[in-house]
């Protein structure tokens, strides 16, 4: 299933894949009720007031069609070229065109017809309701596995999300690839996905069903370090993951003692080569994060406090929409230094949903920031 032609065009061949994903969200599904695992709909902590708010305007019918996993929002949008890959119904799009603002733009793009109807039928009335006068949004029908060939330029979104999507390509480092190549320099790839325990095996990653419910095609979480670098990103910097459950008895026979967690990264097209720590303080000015600014579930950055990051965090920090929220100074450089150190190491997404639900935490949104950010993308 995962490797089977089906046809071809402008150099990109659709896989059986493509055809049965095609039909699971454009024919077999027609609400969320009809999912059979929570893949798709894993738990979440509360969703800030400014994002629920917009979720509110977002036509029921939309909000019905729609089967992501978590709330992928990540921070300092205004102004800011997003990029939705596989944007369904539209959800996310209409709530994002909401916190970029009229200055900002959103593109969505998905191979289902069916779901792209619901979603362009729905601008008029979305911009509307937002009280735009022209939309900042639009969709375009392509494979997230061919980008530019969909005619979207390279080197021109400043954040390129994903909520449950990535699982459903046959090809995951074609789909990295075509989102660092359509990202500016500094941009972001911030997207929630499910990932399993240990590599899958065939009879797991050919049943229809499982890879429709975004558990069949799921990644092995080391896997996404090693296609990230081979692409170019910089190491992925986890924020949050929850464990993913399976009520169905018959579905998790043929999984076995496989395991799966649903689980956001963020990676970052910046410069290579920086081996330097820095000492940062987070000068506030983030909707949603005024005072305390969770960029990863390693650092948490508190308004005003001097944290010393590792190298990746700082280039990050000094190359991405977020440096105008940082001051940056060699380690050593303050008195005032709350004397951390940087905070290193791969993060396993299981041992950290556990600890979350332990502390009963669940999932997250990672971090919201509305349109009166001081340093968002211009």
């Amino acid at each position: 299933m995962a490797d089977g032609k089906s046809s071809c065009a402008d150099g990109f061949c659709q896989t059986s894949v493509h055809v049965d994903v095609k039909d699971y969200y454009g024919k077999r599904l027609q609400t969320q009720k009809d999912l059979q695992t929570n893949a798709c709909l894993a738990p979440t902590k509360p969703v800030p007031p400014f994002i629920r708010e917009a979720l509110k305007k977002v036509h029921p019918e939309v909000s019905d069609k729609y089967y992501g996993c978590g709330l992928v929002v990540p921070e300092c949008l205004e102004g800011c070229r997003i990029l939705d890959l596989g944007s369904g119904s539209g959800r996310d799009c209409y709530m994002l065109s909401q916190l970029v603002g009229e200055n900002g733009h959103v593109t969505g793009i998905d191979m289902t017809e069916g779901q792209l109807e619901v979603a362009r039928t729905y601008i008029d009335y979305h911009m509307k309701e937002f009280g735009f006068k022209k939309p900042n949004v639009d969709y375009v029908q392509g494979y997230i596995e061919a980008l530019t060939e969909a005619g979207l330029p390279k080197n021109s979104y400043d954040i390129v999300i994903s909520n449950c999507v990535v699982n459903l390509s046959p090809d995951k480092k074609r789909v990295l690839a075509e989102a660092y190549n359509v990202l500016k320099d500094g941009g972001e790839l911030y997207f929630s996905d499910v990932y399993s325990s240990a590599r899958l095996p065939e009879e797991i990653k050919t049943h229809k069903v499982l890879w429709g419910e975004c558990l069949g095609g799921a990644l092995w979480w080391k896997d996404l370090l090693q296609l990230a670098d081979e692409v170019g990103f910089s190491p992925p910097r986890l924020v949050t993951a929850s464990i993913i459950t399976v009520d169905n008895k018959e579905l998790q026979d043929i999984l076995g003692d496989f395991k799966f967690v649903s689980a956001t990264y963020r990676l970052f097209k910046i410069p290579k080569g920086n081996d330097k720590t820095c000492q940062t303080i987070y000068n506030g000015g983030i909707t949603g994060a005024e005072s305390s600014f969770q960029f990863d579930c390693h650092y948490t950055f508190k308004a005003n406090e001097v944290v010393e990051v590792d190298a990746e965090v700082a280039s990050i920090l000094t190359h991405s929409r977020f440096t105008e929220n940082f001051t940056c100074q060699p380690p050593g450089g303050s008195s005032t230094s709350c004397g951390a150190k940087p905070k290193t190491g791969i993060v396993d997404p299981f041992d950290l949903a556990l600890k979350l639900d332990k502390q009963g935490q669940g999932s997250t949104t990672g971090g919201c920031c509305g349109p009166q950010s001081s340093a968002c993308c211009k």
